[in-house]
């Protein structure tokens, strides 16, 4: 896709540190459960947790918060037939990121019944539920229907509030609240968007060496609904 913003436009893209420690997670409707199950850590409900929320909404957040606590490994699902089982569950705690992704099924189980064998707790995050994997080990189906299911939702207008004055932070960006108020009633109501409009607009706002205001971020929301992101 083209860049919205134009050629001989775009700034160079400058590094940032993204603030995921637990302080900075940010708790509302939506995500208050999946935050408190992975608070409960290690009173969970069974050994295996899954946790399911959209993209961009924080999964990955809560996974780095939950490694902190627990000292977990991390592994992405798409990769499990690459390692042993045993290697991965001998910390006691393995987070397995993007399951929707694809996995092998047969070293999925295999992780599983090892987890399970050596008192492991393990936490699966994907975009969507089993249901849509189309997976085909019956005893994998099986294993994950006994999992404990958390979901997280998209944001309602307080929480996306607070989200985009952390992107901003998190970039170093000082934005007028009247800004965030605009963007907060006219943006599609996803994290995923979020991290979106704070990008472009800080590209933008470097592009045009001008602060972010209201009409930027209008023109902002106008070549997002352009481009069909």
């Amino acid at each position: 896709m083209p860049d919205p913003i134009g050629a001989g436009q775009i700034p160079l893209d400058l590094p940032f540190d993204e603030a995921l420690g637990r302080d900075d997670f940010l708790i509302g409707a939506s995500n208050r459960s999946a935050f408190e199950m992975i608070d409960r850590w290690p009173n969970w409900p069974s050994d295996v947790v899954l946790l399911a929320g959209p993209i961009g909404a924080g999964k990955t957040h809560l996974v780095e918060i939950w490694r902190e606590l627990s000292g977990a490994r991390k592994v992405f699902a798409a990769d499990l037939h690459r390692t042993e089982p045993a290697s991965l569950a001998a910390q006691g705690a393995l987070a397995v990121e993007d399951a929707h992704a694809g996995f092998d099924e047969k070293a999925m189980f295999h992780l599983l019944n090892t987890c399970r064998q050596l008192g492991a707790q393990v936490l699966i995050t994907s975009r969507t539920w089993p249901q849509s994997w189309k997976l085909t080990v019956p005893d994998l189906v099986s294993r994950l229907r006994a999992a404990t299911p958390v979901e997280i939702e998209e944001p309602d207008d307080d929480l996306l509030r607070r989200l985009l004055v952390k992107l901003f932070a998190d970039r170093q960006i000082m934005v007028d609240p009247g800004v965030i108020d605009f963007l907060v009633v006219r943006m599609e109501r996803s994290l995923a968007v979020a991290g979106m409009v704070v990008n472009l607009l800080d590209r933008m706002s470097l592009a045009d060496r001008r602060k972010i205001t209201r009409p930027l971020a209008g023109k902002c929301l106008e070549m997002l609904a352009a481009s069909g992101e």
